[in-house]
């Protein structure tokens, strides 16, 4: 099938990637036609097909790439001296890294039901290696005796669930400057895991 004139795939499938990103955090993946992808980026829709299998590909492809991309910018992190300031790190981290891509956040957390049972495993798989890395921290202070918590799983997952809070209503120019924010988060979640008399 010929491309479409002016088309080249180094541009267009990042445009068709990034215009599902939108349309799938706006409207839901499920209420999203392939048609109305393809309205977006100005092409055809079955010129999308030279880019992409299927829509269930597009959104596995999103929630894959936002994933590695997590995994990649956690693992440049500099090394911490001890669990207590591995955390405080892991706090900031998560909470800007996910403020600059509130679209990939909504997705990778809402649509995971719309995923098939093989491409959600694979997106499981590389959650829990991220939820692994704050687990092995939470596990390590508790072995130091910095922390205290009945359950690091639970613990983890709660930690988690807070810092994922932030995306849902922080906004750049409010009452509290990111710094600010963070410093707050830093302190309920050192506060929630700490042993007496850290």
């Amino acid at each position: 099938m010929a491309r479409t004139q002016g088309s080249h795939s180094d541009i267009t499938g990042p445009r068709i990637r990034k215009a599902a990103l939108a349309l799938f955090a706006r409207h839901g993946y499920a209420a999203v036609s392939m048609r109305q992808i393809a309205a977006e980026v100005g092409v055809q829709a079955g010129a999308l097909y030279n880019y992409t299998p299927d829509k269930q590909s597009l959104l596995y492809r999103l929630m894959s790439d936002h994933m590695q991309d997590l995994l990649t910018a956690y693992g440049e992190l500099d090394p911490a001296g001890d669990a207590i300031e591995a955390l405080r790190r892991f706090v900031g981290f998560h909470i800007r890294f996910h403020l600059q891509r509130p679209d990939e956040v909504f997705i990778a957390y809402m649509e995971l039901r719309n995923l098939t049972p093989e491409n959600f495993a694979e997106i499981e798989a590389l959650r829990r290696s991220y939820e692994d890395s704050l687990e092995t921290i939470l596990q390590d202070g508790q072995r130091a005796g910095q922390f205290d918590i009945a359950d690091t799983k639970i613990a983890t997952l709660a930690v988690i669930a807070m810092l994922n809070g932030v995306m849902t209503w922080y906004r750049a120019g409010g009452r509290l400057s990111l710094d600010e924010v963070e410093r707050i988060y830093w302190d309920m979640v050192r506060r929630s895991v700490s042993a007496r008399g850290e």
